[in-house]
């Protein structure tokens, strides 16, 4: 168990995840808006999915102003609920 102590943790861990910063906190002339399409691609996957708070570093609050955005940006066409293309 000698790799498990090179970690720094409990040694029960599968892998070291790196602390992610809150690109709305980083950068504040980033502002959460349901009509920046590219901005809100970012945060989806490829599938179309909302991507969790533990891939984008997102803080608990913007993730709820980010879902309702997409949300929004969905139902108004601006996105689409799915991947484009079809299997």
């Amino acid at each position: 168990m000698a790799d498990s102590d090179d970690r720094g943790g409990r040694g029960g861990g599968r892998y070291y995840r790196k602390p992610r910063t809150d690109p709305f906190e980083a950068d504040k002339s980033l502002k959460i808006d349901y009509k920046d399409v590219e901005l809100l691609k970012r945060f989806l996957t490829p599938e179309g999915k909302i991507r969790p708070r533990r891939q984008t570093g997102v803080n608990a609050k913007n993730q709820r102003k980010l879902a309702r955005a997409i949300k929004r940006a969905r139902h108004v066409a601006l996105l689409s609920f799915t991947d484009e293309t079809l299997d």
